[in-house]
């Protein structure tokens, strides 16, 4: 389970650097203006860590059934 998450998190900071080094498109521009960008990354920031806190119960629990089997 650690190896998945590791693995995980650094998916996740290698398309941060790959998404760092292009152009920013002009919606991201309106967005940063207007202080709307915040509620954007809080909300996928929300569906990201839920995701990933279920598949960790998940895991969790089939580990306890195979173990039980």
């Amino acid at each position: 389970m650690r190896k998945t998450f590791i693995t995980a998190i650094l998916l996740v900071l290698a398309a941060f650097t790959a998404r760092a080094q292009t152009q920013e498109p002009e919606m991201a521009d309106a967005l940063r203006a207007n202080g709307k960008i915040y509620v954007v990354v809080t909300v996928l920031a929300t569906i990201f860590a839920g995701i990933i806190i279920f598949l960790v119960r998940l895991d969790r629990k089939m580990t306890k059934i195979e173990k039980n089997n």
